[in-house]
């Protein structure tokens, strides 16, 4: 009898344990096909400037332009499509009067770029030119904007997307053909910026030239510097004031 309620309890015990086991399987088999079903999503690739040349010449893939007018209108993608993610903000409540105005006397005053705000139609633009399955590579300057811009239209349905990794400014010369005044690596420059890079640029020029001027002719540089420091002592004898007396 005893024997007998051993085998009962072992018996009991393992079918619960079997039980639990099949239930537990079961739970397990369902979690992985429900977060699937719920989270299949395109993933966005990100590229080498060479890469994303070879995706255009190769793989047809369209290049979309997602700066602002500013930086495409300096220099662009040959035949590429312009969505911007940002457009200027030429709203006239006091809010965006005030920052317009602290923004153009600091940031746009440097850097010539306009106050801008985030342009609600991006998605809808870029619907209107392409369909979800079209081949994109998204460009912007520094590749945070193409990155964004990249994110919403993932969610919106695309599924063949590729960026830039660093965007626009590291692009090397001559890697695609460009439109406008300015090289791609060198379109979101702009403003005081380029006028201190144009002087630093001369003194660069001059302090190179006076150095090699040194270096193959010194006793010519050397003369000239006499004469230099006897002309600012000869000044500053001069203006010294007089005594009579």
């Amino acid at each position: 009898m005893g024997s007998l309620g051993c085998c009962s309890s072992l018996s009991l015990t393992r079918t619960s344990q079997l039980n639990f086991s099949n239930n537990h399987k079961r739970i397990m088999t369902c979690k992985p096909l429900r977060k699937r079903s719920m989270e299949i999503r395109a993933e966005v690739n990100y590229v080498s400037s060479d890469e994303a040349k070879e995706l255009v010449a190769v793989e047809g893939y369209a290049v979309l332009d997602v700066r602002d007018s500013s930086q495409y209108d300096r220099a662009h993608i040959k035949s590429c499509y312009h969505v911007p993610l940002f457009i200027e903000d030429k709203d006239n409540d006091p809010g965006t009067i005030v920052k317009r105005t602290v923004h153009n006397n600091f940031s746009g005053l440097f850097f010539g770029i306009p106050f801008t705000k985030r342009n609600t139609e991006f998605v809808k633009s870029v619907r209107s030119r392409f369909s979800p399955d079209t081949k994109l590579l998204l460009v912007c300057q520094e590749g945070l904007r193409s990155s964004a811009a990249a994110n919403e239209l993932e969610k919106a349905g695309f599924e063949n997307i590729s960026c830039i990794t660093s965007g626009l400014q590291s692009v090397k010369p001559g890697t695609f053909e460009s439109v406008g005044s300015a090289e791609l690596q060198n379109a979101g420059k702009a403003g005081l910026v380029t006028v201190q890079g144009k002087i630093s640029a001369v003194l660069g020029t001059v302090l190179i030239c006076a150095y090699l001027f040194i270096t193959f002719f010194p006793d010519q540089a050397e003369k000239i510097l006499q004469m230099l420091n006897f002309k600012s002592i000869l000044n500053r004898t001069r203006s010294l004031p007089s005594f009579h007396g």
